[in-house]
């Protein structure tokens, strides 16, 4: 991400690249050593994300594991972890053979290692790739919003010396996209020049931020922009999803306020009636379940992937639960459909990364 014009654009190009996009196909070159001769684990084990790993998720997971040992013949079983870099190294190490993190998270993983390949993705409303996309966006405390107008309407052009709260350095919504859009928006200017993603990370006199919070999950980081611990918060919209409601504006725009619903659970279970308003929202390619192909034969990765994408599963309310119910990871009219690595190229140069 070296030139302002090119990160920008690169957003742009993002989001109308998807609706060219096609359901596409499972294997490639990079799971071409994962045939018979692979010496697979009696148990498959799937890392989960800290925001995945709840126990609001438990029944999702439970469902979720349960398909994969109907169409594998295998135990299943979930390493739920409290850091994202503990889950993407049980990967990528092979000690998980399956894992459901971002595609920030996936990119970088199949850049060091080619054998970790994505299998499927939810689609979006329409039951394609097509519209396959959540949200990363910036979010402040409802009240404070007007210091983030730029005439009638919301960017990050005041964001400069604020304390900022991300996610994690992993995350792609919560760190790699924000901080996209930031070096877009400001290395135009002769004192930002020579800002780094590294710099964004780092907080205190002189810096772009005067404090960086990394919370660890986006229901952390949302919760550090409501009890006014960040003045900007990182978060996706899928994470806290069930969390909140839409009280003004059109869903993931700028100027949209959401309100934390009553009853929430924690970390919100305090919080009820708390708002906060979008500045900023950039579209992210949905998450890929990932399989780390030297530990699991094409054998068992087309079983999983068949298994994941049939109506059966599509219909099963577990896993696709009706839209606002709690604990649910995916929701209806969604369904899973087979990706291979190709999908994720346009993200790639919003990142910097190369094939």
């Amino acid at each position: 991400m070296k030139k302002t014009t090119l990160s920008v654009m690169a957003v742009i190009m993002m989001s109308s690249l998807l609706a060219g996009c096609g359901t596409t196909t499972t294997a490639d070159s990079a799971n071409s050593n994962s045939g018979s001769s692979v010496k697979e684990p009696s148990t498959i084990t799937i890392a989960w994300l800290p925001n995945n790993s709840g126990d609001n998720e438990k029944a999702f997971r439970d469902e979720f594991d349960k398909v994969i040992e109907k169409a594998t013949g295998k135990k299943v079983e979930n390493k739920l972890t409290t850091d994202y870099a503990i889950a993407i190294s049980a990967l990528e190490s092979g000690d998980a053979q399956l894992g459901y993190f971002g595609p920030n998270e996936y990119i970088v993983s199949h850049a060091k290692d080619p054998k970790v390949i994505p299998l499927v993705v939810e689609s979006g409303d329409s039951g394609t790739l097509n519209d396959a996309l959540y949200h990363s966006r910036f979010l402040v405390k409802k009240g404070n919003e007007d210091q983030y107008k730029s005439g009638d309407s919301f960017d990050i052009d005041n964001i400069t010396g604020k304390r900022m709260s991300f996610v994690s350095t992993s995350s792609t919504s919560g760190f790699n996209m924000p901080a996209a859009a930031i070096l877009g928006k400001f290395t135009s200017q002769d004192k930002w020049k020579n800002l780094t993603k590294d710099n964004l990370a780092q907080g205190g006199s002189g810096k772009f931020f005067s404090q960086v919070l990394f919370a660890g999950s986006h229901q952390l980081s949302l919760v550090n922009v409501l009890t006014g611990k960040s003045d900007v918060s990182a978060v996706d919209d899928l994470d806290v999803a069930q969390y909140v409601t839409l009280s003004q504006g059109k869903d993931n725009e700028a100027g949209a306020v959401y309100t934390v619903k009553q009853g929430a659970d924690a970390p919100f279970n305090t919080l009820a009636g708390s708002q906060f308003e979008i500045i900023k929202s950039i579209p992210v390619f949905n998450t890929p379940l990932e399989a780390n192909s030297s530990v699991l034969s094409q054998k068992t990765l087309d079983a999983i992937t068949n298994a994941l994408t049939a109506d059966e599963t599509t219909k099963d309310t577990k896993i696709f639960a009706p839209k606002g119910a709690q604990g649910s990871v995916f929701v209806q009219p969604h369904r899973f459909l087979k990706v291979d690595d190709s999908w994720y190229d346009p993200m790639r140069k919003v990142l910097g990364y190369s094939k």
